[in-house]
């Protein structure tokens, strides 16, 4: 894991904006950093890199890396490094080092564009070819690494964080207000609908893309794309079987390091499978970091407590507390470039803190298997609308429904069964509660919700929206933020290709039975997880209430918050304090309001 940024065009830039440039990507490679400039005459590059060393610890991989004309600067980790080697030195091509970084160069001098397609992994990357003076940038397939872009005329400046291109531009960017207005209205899930950012001008290169600039044209392209196309020959316990084997290979491939490994223990099924498999299959020494909440709509110390008695691993809880809260924030924020996306993006941040306390730089997640393996509650209505037809399938899974999933649930749309029977449309609920903070804006939004169509069935579209535009990549975005801004490389096992095409090759209520979500995970891995853990039912999730981080009983602290006149540009403040004392929706409330300080401290640090 590393930082990159760079600079293609007619210009020169200067030693001086390339050193200060270089000072700020010191969190994302505090190990190494440097530079690499050419001009051939018709155009300049400039490629920077910092380096957070996690495989080949030695000088000899640093970046740029240069092999023959190619220099690269790499962001990322290729998994499947060894194989992949073992297939070039079978050709007779020599390596003289043992990094992932040089397999990837000289895929790409062997292949092209269609080196792409051997890495399984995590990337965002640039090649120069000092030749011809063309330069290749690409994304991984579900953007778990960042990769930003600016262009002007026939200057393109890039980076793995906004920062990098206002410091390489020496410019200051306006706010895009109506990115801003938007998210005030519908929430973290409107963020990811296309690749603007917070700023005018500066875009997000989408996942699974990549920008080629070669024989005077600029070519994007979309190089995978998931096919959800259904196999109704795989069993459900063939599904079982082989998605188990897939994520274990995953999680096998994601410890390769040369440096000690930590994961995010939640006590949910999610973290608790990977944890489990690291110890009792790999036979790993880890660390794990869990953060515990007062609410107990949120606490998961009962089911934490399970898995670490079973794992005998370290363990270091962290309690959420109101000290430093927004002066955290606020920290945070200016370093993410945007509003942190939800408390729980919040809350992760707080663990990265103690996971750079105790030294490690790698840390595991369980990012993902929600979307994949049906784990919301509206994914069990969709799965009740995709069934319908098989009566006997259809009834057991309403009887199962309404008995273990209807008295946990809150929301008021998730207690109708027939919820998408009637509608199949219904959408209501991912923007939540839009009509009500619309109401607040001083400029309300016209919402028109639009989702991409990836299958025929309604759950599996769902599930793939969340996937690649709602939930999952504004997770990715603000974990890699959060991790970076301590120097730890994240690493998420779910999001892997061959387990992802899989798991959407199968018909999609194998992952709902009999009440339960994620049938097929939980199956996969009763062998060593802690069974009272991978089959409880009630949903937590990694969250915490908003009252247990900021006091609200503070007069003077809330009327600095919301007394801000750049904010009154945005949000009527004078009814914030009504919605305070509504206790009717404290959901919703806690999540607008913590939305709406996020863009406070957003306008104060670039506004």
């Amino acid at each position: 894991m590393c930082g990159i940024a760079g600079y293609f065009g007619n210009e020169k830039l200067s030693s001086k904006i390339i050193l200060s440039t270089l000072d700020l990507m010191k969190t994302r490679g505090p190990d190494f950093s440097d530079s690499y400039t050419h001009n051939n005459g018709k155009k300049s590059v400039n490629l920077l890199h910092s380096r957070l060393s996690i495989i080949d610890l030695k000088k000899r991989s640093h970046q740029p890396y240069t092999v023959g004309n190619f220099i690269i600067i790499f962001n990322g980790e290729i998994y499947n490094f060894k194989e992949l080697r073992k297939k070039l030195v079978n050709e007779n091509i020599n390596f003289i080092t043992s990094s992932d970084t040089e397999v990837l160069l000289k895929y790409f001098i062997k292949y092209g564009e269609k080196c792409l397609n051997f890495f399984e992994g995590m990337w965002s990357f640039a090649i120069y070819n000092k030749v011809n003076g063309e330069l290749f940038l690409a994304r991984d397939r579900f953007g778990e690494k960042p990769l930003f872009y600016y262009k002007e005329g026939g200057n393109f400046y890039f980076g793995s964080e906004i920062k990098y291109i206002k410091s390489l531009t020496q410019k200051k960017f306006d706010i895009n207000k109506n990115k801003i207005n938007i998210f005030l209205a519908n929430g973290y899930k409107s963020l990811c609908k296309n690749n603007d950012t917070f700023f005018k001008k500066i875009f997000s290169l989408n996942s699974g893309e990549f920008i080629w600039f070669k024989n005077k044209e600029c070519i994007k392209k979309k190089y995978w794309k998931l096919k959800s196309k259904e196999d109704p020959q795989i069993s459900e316990t063939e599904a079982i079987e082989e998605s188990g084997r897939l994520l274990q290979n995953s999680i096998k491939l994601r410890t390769r390091s040369d440096v000690p490994l930590s994961i995010c223990l939640s006590g949910g099924v999610d973290s608790s499978v990977i944890a489990s498999y690291c110890v009792k299959n790999l036979n790993l020494k880890i660390k794990t970091f869990s953060l515990i909440d007062g609410d107990e709509r949120y606490n998961e110390k009962k089911n934490i407590k399970i898995i670490l008695d079973d794992l005998k691993c370290e363990n270091t809880i962290i309690k959420t507390e109101k000290k430093d809260t927004l002066k955290r924030l606020s920290e945070l924020v200016k370093y993410h470039d945007s509003p942190v996306a939800s408390i729980a993006q919040y809350l992760h941040s707080m663990l990265m803190e103690e996971v750079k306390k105790d030294g490690y730089k790698v840390n595991m997640s369980g990012t993902a298997a929600d979307e994949m393996y049906s784990g919301y509650y509206d994914h069990f209505l969709q799965n009740l609308n995709t069934i319908k037809t098989d009566k006997n399938l259809y009834y057991n899974e309403l009887k199962s429904w309404k008995k273990f999933i209807l008295p946990n649930v809150r929301n008021k749309f998730f207690k109708n069964h027939n919820l998408y029977n009637k509608d199949v449309n219904f959408r209501e609920h991912i923007y939540d509660r839009y009509n009500e903070r619309n109401k607040l804006l001083v400029n309300p939004v016209i919402n028109k919700f639009k989702e991409k169509k990836y299958s025929e069935n309604l759950h599996n579209n769902r599930k793939l929206n969340e996937l690649f535009h709602e939930t999952t990549p504004i997770i990715l975005f603000n974990e890699d933020h959060n991790s970076m801004k301590y120097s730890i490389e994240n690493r998420s096992p779910f999001l892997d290709k061959n387990l992802v095409e899989f798991i959407f090759s199968v018909k999609p209520h194998f992952n709902i039975k009999n009440g339960l979500s994620k049938n097929l995970l939980r199956s996969s891995s009763k062998k060593f997880v802690k069974n009272k853990v991978l089959f409880d039912r009630k949903k937590k999730g990694f969250n915490s209430s908003i009252e247990s981080l900021i006091d609200f009983k503070d007069d003077k602290l809330i009327k600095n918050l919301f007394d801000d006149e750049r904010l009154k540009e945005f949000v009527n403040t004078k009814n914030i304090f009504k919605i305070l004392g509504d206790k009717k929706s404290s959901n919703y409330i806690s999540k607008f309001i913590f939305d709406i300080i996020n863009i406070k401290f957003f306008l104060k640090h670039n506004y």
